[in-house]
C-alpha cells in the first residue's frame, strides 16, 4: 500500500447498507492485494468474513476492521489492527510500524469509500477516529485516539 488511489479502491456495499444513510451497525472490512496494489472495502452490517478467510490473508491478518460506535449522541469510528498473536507473519514491532505507517491510507480509502455517507451527515466528520491495537505483546497492546474525521483528505 502506497499512496491513495481511489482508481484502485473497490467498494461493495452489504446487507441493505445504503451509502447516504448511518445505519448501525455499520461495520467496514478492508483488505489489499500486495501485487497490485487494489484496495477491497466492504461496508456491510457485519464483517465481511469471506474476504478475510484465505489462507493467506490469515497468515498475514493485515486486514482492518473497522465499526461505527454510538454512545449517547455520540458518534466514534473504531479500528480494529491485529499486531500480534495466534500464528501471523512478523514481529509485534514491525506489525506495530507497518499498520502506523498505512492508517492515513486506511482513512482516506474509508472516508472516499463512504463518502456519500459524510456528504448527506457532514456531523460525523466531526467524530473521533480510536485504533485498537491488538497485540498479546502488552507495549503494542492498546487503544489511542487519532484526531477527527474532518482532517481525513483523499
Amino acid at each position: 500500500m502506497a499512496d491513495f488511489n481511489p482508481d484502485k479502491l473497490y467498494v461493495i456495499f452489504k446487507d441493505s447498507i445504503e451509502k447516504n444513510k448511518l445505519i448501525l451497525p455499520r461495520k467496514y472490512t478492508l483488505t489489499h492485494s500486495d501485487s497490485t496494489g487494489d484496495l477491497f472495502l466492504t461496508i456491510a452490517a457485519d464483517y465481511d468474513y469471506n474476504q478475510i478467510s484465505s489462507f493467506y490473508t490469515r497468515l498475514m491478518r493485515d486486514e482492518v476492521l473497522g465499526e461505527w460506535q454510538k454512545n449517547n449522541n455520540h458518534y466514534t469510528l473504531h479500528f480494529y489492527l491485529h499486531v500480534s498473536g495466534g500464528f501471523i507473519f512478523g514481529w509485534a514491532s514491525m506489525r506495530d510500524r507497518i499498520f502506523r505507517h498505512h492508517l492515513p491510507l486506511v482513512f482516506q480509502a474509508l472516508k472516499y469509500g463512504d463518502r456519500k455517507l459524510f456528504e448527506e451527515l457532514p456531523f460525523l466528520n466531526e467524530s473521533p477516529i480510536i485504533i485498537h491495537f491488538n497485540s498479546k505483546n502488552k507495549k503494542y497492546n492498546k487503544i489511542e485516539e487519532f484526531g477527527l474525521i474532518k482532517t481525513i483528505n483523499y
